[in-house]
């Protein structure tokens, strides 16, 4: 449990006015964030817990298709960018000078690290059955104006996955295998109905990537989507003369604002013959690997949450991704009562947050409505002589009294 009258951050009165969008002035406001400089941001504790939540939601459902968590480094050499030639293609490279006089990437992706890294552990067919490495790391992108918050900034937490195959029809098995842990992922996270499977342009690795774009009203997209089937397409890949669904053909469609939570590509070779990277085959012959790529914006996600869920009071996270399950507000000498109803919950998987502070009602109350937890409980002399605690749901306009 954690109690507000030991706890060194603090609420703000008014949504900061530099702040780029209403839900990073709520996570600014709530105390949440804090901004560093434009497009970097700081976490504190409460910030924190939802990040380490939404990792927990990730980790769980690529650990379940048999995924293996490392982490690699931030740093990237020169050499290894120019092997894939994309030290001088990449716009929003940041690059720095070591003390030596050497030259590295801070790494937006991390292709350029993970395909050397394989090397030593792919030499035969036999170590392709389920080779699928991923992380969370803090990325890093050179962009010339950074102003949508947490949303897109220079500096962000990723998860990103990569997987290694024998040959294509293996890749698109795993592919598919990757894409229903994602729609898993964003049901958990509270995004699954307002979430797309979106078709974006596949760059230099294919002719398609995928996306998953969550409608916002706000957001860096415009997703055109199929009046027919459904199916939805980035604005990228439209033809100037006119929409045509990529999977039924069909004209009619509406667009729809909204923001990317992930991607998926197939790279296909494109890293592994820069690298070198290939097995033995059963027959002894040399092949090339086959590579996937799969990424969530961890940091990102936490501002889409915010934005998609936010109300006029503030906050309102969904239970599976909350800092706190509870918010408990002592009114009067009850500390020890509520630590002893704190630990209860807890004991049932419940996590809580008391507010001991020496303010007032309407201030702690204000807090509950602004941080976004999801339930409210108040211990007061006036609930104790009713037997019990006040219960009140974030979203519900009413509460109740719940006997001890």
């Amino acid at each position: 449990m954690l109690q507000l009258s030991r706890y060194p951050f603090h609420t703000l009165k008014t949504v900061p006015q530099t702040s780029d969008n209403r839900s990073t002035g709520l996570l600014l406001q709530a105390g949440f964030v804090r901004q560093e400089m434009a497009g970097a941001y700081i976490y504190l504790h409460l910030g924190l817990r939802v990040l380490e939540n939404i990792k927990r939601i990730v980790r769980e459902e690529l650990d379940a298709i048999g995924c293996s968590e490392i982490l690699m480094t931030s740093f990237g050499t020169r050499e290894h960018w120019e092997t894939t030639g994309r030290w001088d293609t990449m716009d929003n490279l940041f690059k720095v000078e070591g003390a030596s006089g050497k030259y590295y990437a801070l790494n937006p992706t991390h292709e350029e690290i993970v395909t050397p890294l394989m090397q030593e552990f792919i030499q035969s067919y036999k170590n392709l059955d389920n080779c699928a490495v991923y992380q969370f790391q803090t990325k890093f992108r050179n962009e010339a104006r950074a102003k949508s918050g947490i949303l897109r900034g220079r500096e962000f937490l990723m998860k990103d996955l990569y997987s290694f195959h024998r040959n294509s029809e293996d890749l698109d098995i795993f592919f598919e295998e990757v894409r229903k842990a994602y729609v898993r992922i964003y049901e958990r996270l509270g995004l699954g109905e307002s979430t797309r499977y979106v078709f974006a342009s596949g760059g230099a690795f294919s002719k398609y990537s995928y996306e998953f774009q969550t409608d916002l009203g706000i957001g860096e997209d415009d997703v055109y989507v199929c009046s027919k089937c459904g199916q939805a397409h980035n604005e990228e890949i439209i033809d100037p003369t006119g929409f045509v669904c990529v999977e039924c053909t069909s004209k009619e469609h509406f667009i729809v604002q909204a923001s990317e939570v992930g991607n998926i590509f197939k790279l296909g070779t494109r890293f592994s013959n820069a690298f070198g990277l290939g097995y033995t085959d059963a027959e002894g012959k040399k092949q090339e690997v086959v590579m996937g790529c799969y990424g969530i914006g961890v940091s990102r996600l936490m501002g889409v949450i915010a934005e998609k869920f936010m109300d006029e009071k503030g906050l309102v996270w969904p239970e599976n991704v909350a800092p706190f399950s509870y918010y408990m507000i002592v009114i009067g000498d009850h500390l020890e009562e509520a630590k002893k109803l704190a630990k209860k919950l807890e004991s049932e998987g419940a996590t809580v947050l008391i507010d001991d502070r020496n303010t007032g009602f309407g201030a702690k109350a204000g807090d509950t409505d602004l941080l976004g937890i999801p339930y409210r409980i108040v211990l007061s002399d006036k609930t104790l002589a009713q037997g019990g605690y006040e219960f009140k749901g974030r979203k519900e306009s009413e509460s109740r009294i719940v006997i001890l």
